[in-house]
């Protein structure tokens, strides 16, 4: 019987090592992939979808200059899956191209156009060109075996208390008596850390709930991939996720910015069960957006044409 952890190492090890083969793979060869990926668009039954996403993710509309960043052939690869994410889309345009990429947490909006995983929802926030960054950490879930009226009524969070908001959350329902909230690594107001909770042990609760840290949060998309209802406030944060277009009450359940209502709406969707059922069917609906590699990677390829064509340096991708 294959385990939890022995499928998330597998899928790992799968991750690096196709990162690995696409080093050597020549640029004539992604070139022609990317040609079939932007050829396949154009008859593609999802095409006003793709459409929408690339002008979503890549909202730049002038000309700009890109002559002072980056050579691709000089990408960073300090932070191994994002340059390994990136790569995979750049690798059919040609390494002379130059591209503008800040890796990591992003959360202001760079001061010309620039590949990011994150940037501000509201914000005018048209240089943040976002890609799939650091997917193996933020789109990778499994299946919940638990259908939403055989879990436990209870509301659950466990994460790194990295702001105030968090901090704050925890010394409020630390000690409840039937939520399952704690935090880890670091003492909050003298409250120690709790017992680490696997994504199976979490999915025994009806209600989850999501509170950004750095930047967005990562638990957003393994959780409404669940039959756990999710509960969050609004984001100020998206990614390749597209947390800005999530509607309240419709994908999740919105929360104060405080979390102080978050009794009342555990007890409201615990008797209300059909409402709570439609959400979490509109959140696996949102998620199946995600779950087509071919469609993704056509999304991306665009994206990356998108920025090379506005910065005029197609012409020189032979």
């Amino acid at each position: 019987m294959i385990t939890h952890d022995t499928s998330k190492l597998s899928g790992r090890l799968s991750y690096y090592a196709q990162g690995l083969f696409r080093q050597f793979v020549p640029y004539a060869i992604a070139k022609r992939h990317r040609d079939t990926l932007l050829a396949a668009a154009d008859d593609h039954p999802d095409l006003s979808e793709i459409d929408e996403r690339v002008a979503y993710y890549n909202k730049l509309t002038k000309p700009f200059d890109a002559s002072s960043a980056p050579h691709l052939c000089d990408m960073c690869k300090d932070k191994s899956r994002y340059f390994l994410d990136l790569d995979e889309h750049c690798k059919g345009f040609s390494p002379r191209l130059r591209l503008e990429y800040l890796f990591g947490d992003v959360i202001h909006v760079p001061a010309a156009p620039t590949v990011v995983k994150s940037r501000p929802i509201y914000a005018d926030h048209a240089n943040s060109v976002i890609l799939n960054l650091d997917k193996l950490r933020h789109f990778r879930w499994e299946a919940d075996p638990l259908p939403f009226k055989d879990k436990k009524p209870s509301a659950v969070w466990r994460g790194t208390p990295l702001t105030h908001q968090r901090q704050e959350f925890v010394k409020m329902f630390y000690n409840h008596p039937t939520f399952e909230i704690g935090h880890s690594r670091h003492l909050v107001d003298g409250l120690p850390a709790k017992d680490h909770l696997t994504h199976r042990a979490q999915m025994e609760h009806k209600f989850f709930v999501s509170i950004e840290g750095n930047d967005v949060a990562t638990n957003l998309k393994w959780a409404m991939a669940s039959n756990m209802l999710v509960m969050s406030p609004l984001p100020r944060y998206e990614s390749w996720f597209m947390e800005g277009r999530l509607e309240p009450d419709r994908h999740f359940v919105l929360l104060k910015d405080d979390l102080s209502d978050l009794e009342e709406k555990v007890e409201y969707y615990a008797t209300h069960t059909q409402e709570a059922e439609e959400i979490i069917r509109n959140a696996h609906a949102w998620i199946g957006l995600f779950t087509d590699p071919m469609k993704e990677s056509i999304i991306s390829t665009r994206v990356l044409e998108k920025y090379f064509r506005l910065s005029g340096q197609l012409s020189s991708d032979l």
